[in-house]
């Protein structure tokens, strides 16, 4: 495999029926919608980005789908209470690709645990390398090692690690 599938990354969530779930930087939304058909019928995916652009794309898209259980949500998840969803309601949180476009991760891990219901997880996939001009520049790339460091400081217990593709790694972790 050499770039990550959302439809079957989604698979070592362990998401069940009844879950709800928040994608972190939902971006195109692959992930959501994968998780959405994951957690339905009684389920729901908020998907949170800044770009309103591409949350307008990924609601036509859940609507053609008939994933009504997916709701879009404009929010800076760099900032307390940006998400704008409600203290511990979360079962589960994506973070993917967007720990090497901030420079605020603690306060995303923060905002995170903020969300999350007590032993709830939460899954970071990112870019481990540049690969040949694809992805991040190599400075700000966020080593698996450090995510791992950033969200322990923010009180998180690391789980174990999952494959994601040749480019990027992925981590679960426990609140």
């Amino acid at each position: 495999m050499a770039f990550a599938d959302p439809a079957s990354i989604v698979n070592y969530f362990g998401l069940k029926p009844d879950m709800t779930v928040a994608d972190f930087g939902a971006g195109s939304g692959a992930y959501a919608l994968a998780m959405a058909e994951q957690v339905r019928p009684n389920g729901k995916v908020y998907a949170i980005d800044v770009q309103k652009d591409l949350l307008v794309t990924l609601k036509n898209t859940a609507k053609e789908r008939h994933l009504t259980n997916l709701e879009v949500l404009w929010g800076d998840i760099e900032n307390l209470g940006g998400s704008k969803i409600g203290d511990q309601i979360i079962d589960f949180v994506l973070l993917s690709n967007v720990l090497f476009q901030t420079k605020a991760s603690y306060k995303m891990a923060i905002e995170t645990k903020r969300i999350l219901k007590p032993s709830g997880q939460v899954a970071i996939i990112d870019w481990a390398e540049s690969f040949g001009g694809l992805g991040p520049r190599p400075e700000d790339i966020m080593a698996a090692e450090e995510a791992k460091k950033i969200f322990g400081q923010a009180g998180f217990a690391y789980e174990k690690s999952f494959p994601v593709g040749d480019h990027h790694y992925g981590l679960i972790f426990k609140k």
